[in-house]
């Protein structure tokens, strides 16, 4: 039997009105009044139809996991450990699941004390645990601009001010950090934590310089200040030369041996095996991770046992990286296909990044184009809009987030033609406006979905992000 949904036809409840929220007002904690709804989230209901192809959520392709693997894995589990798999477990995690994640973390080069990790449910509840553990209202966080659109919404709730720091090609500049940092302290406020992505970021897609890496490090150690390194993308990489992690140069600097003591590392599962089993970690200095413990305990008391057992015998079976490689090759296809539709359909008109791994393309359109407007006009295809990256809902407002990795190549061009369909429209709407010219999207006059090509990946002329010189399938996808 369905929820009564008042008037909503899908078995969903319908949004309160003005009303039925006046009723509850002076009931609701003062924080519920900046909260903000994940872009993720609310466009859940628009690309489960099954008409409408997605690109805005961070979807890894859960399609490659084969429904073989994950019968035989499940049968391992019950045969072996169902009374385990059935209770509850240690808050901090179970031991064999500690043991997969030094192993992942290791294939980053990066060391850890299995005695500083805590499991999660998923790499969004460390985000989560830090914000509960470390902030008061009026607490301020540094991050970069834009940044992961799933973290605005936490910071907003635990309400936080966000200093947002605009990347360029190289991440972001940490001179403009420094100077950020030395306003702040002239005015007696001390950032609680920097928040940054520095590998593939989201939604930025650019990567973090190994110069900016090290000065990051040096400022945070200079000014006594935590960071909390978001990578959940560091393995998928297509090209170029992996980078140490911050946690890592951060260990580096304590001494031989030594694990960090101001970088807490937040990690997951979700992108090199599976988001549905809603398994991340985080590592974090122990008087840090006691911390992140006890609000564990009051938000869910332990991660799902039998999710954990799951990745143990997956670990246990078989070698983890040769479906990492799969992944890889496919989502590196895949980013070429989208940044030759790219060219072809917003040419002229937007720059766009181009990503060296992870799963996220940023768009960015010339002129007065909104892209919230313009994800209206999108006739059958969704992306996040650039305003959900920025913690003050107006930044961004000609930028775009698209996800390549979920997206079976077909979908990803007719997706991107459909953009620059709605784009020729609203262009000729703007110019009709403000008597510029502004003629029809290049490809918007082609009705049927374009056929694969045949080119060679990686020929599109794409523009990046500026460098700053200051330092050496389905559609039916949702998601990060």
């Amino acid at each position: 039997m369905k929820r009564s949904t008042s008037g909503a036809g899908d078995g969903r409840a319908a949004r309160p009105t003005a009303h039925e929220l006046a009723r509850y007002e002076g009931l609701f904690a003062a924080r519920t009044r900046g909260m903000k709804s994940s872009a993720m989230r609310e466009m859940m209901a628009l690309t489960e139809r099954p008409d409408v192809i997605s690109l805005a959520g961070g979807l890894p392709d859960t399609s490659t996991f084969a429904p073989e693997l994950y019968a035989k894995l499940m049968s391992r589990v019950a045969a072996e450990s169902t009374a385990r798999a059935l209770q509850y477990g240690p808050t901090e995690g179970m031991e064999s699941t500690v043991e997969c994640i030094v192993e992942v973390m290791a294939a980053e080069g990066t060391m850890i004390d299995p005695g500083e990790v805590i499991v999660t449910t998923g790499g969004q509840q460390v985000i989560d645990l830090v914000c509960k553990t470390l902030i008061d209202p009026g607490d301020v966080i540094v991050a970069e601009a834009p940044t992961y659109p799933g973290a605005v919404p936490t910071f907003s709730a635990y309400q936080a001010e966000v200093e947002q720091i605009e990347m360029d090609g190289d991440g972001m500049p940490i001179d403009a950090l420094e100077s950020v940092l030395d306003r702040l302290q002239a005015e007696g406020r001390r950032p609680k934590f920097i928040y940054t992505i520095p590998n593939f970021h989201n939604p930025g897609g650019v990567t973090m310089s190994l110069a900016r890496r090290r000065r990051l490090v040096e400022v945070a150690r200079e000014r006594e200040l935590l960071v909390l390194e978001d990578n959940p993308y560091g393995l998928l990489r297509y090209e170029g030369e992996p980078l140490p992690t911050l946690y890592s140069l951060d260990a580096e600097a304590v001494g031989r041996g030594g694990a960090s003591d101001l970088v807490i590392y937040l990690g997951t599962f979700s992108k090199i095996l599976s988001p549905g089993l809603r398994l991340g970690w985080a590592v974090a200095p122990r008087a840090v991770l006691e911390k992140l413990n006890l609000g564990k305990q009051g938000a869910d008391l332990c991660s799902s046992p039998m999710t954990q057992l799951f990745v143990a015998a997956y670990f246990s079976d078989r070698d983890w990286r040769v479906y990492l490689e799969t992944l890889k090759s496919l989502y590196r296809r895949r980013r070429d296909v989208m940044l030759e539709a790219l060219e072809e359909h917003f040419g002229g008109r937007a720059s766009w990044t181009r990503p060296e791994g992870g799963l996220f393309i940023w768009a960015t359109l010339d002129g007065n184009v909104d892209t919230t407007d313009l994800l209206a006009r999108s006739e059958g295809v969704a992306f996040v809009p650039g305003r959900a990256a920025y913690a003050d809902g107006r930044s961004g407002s000609s930028s775009m987030r698209l996800n390549f990795a979920g997206v079976a190549e077909d979908d990803i061009r007719a997706g991107v033609r459909r953009i620059g369909e709605a784009l020729g429209g609203q262009a000729g709407l703007f110019g009709a406006l403000s008597g510029s010219s502004g003629g029809p999207a290049r490809g918007a006059d082609a009705s049927p979905e374009p056929e694969q090509q045949g080119t060679e990946p990686g020929l599109a002329d794409v523009l990046q992000l500026p460098l700053r010189h200051d330092d050496g399938e389905s559609r039916r996808r949702r998601d990060r």
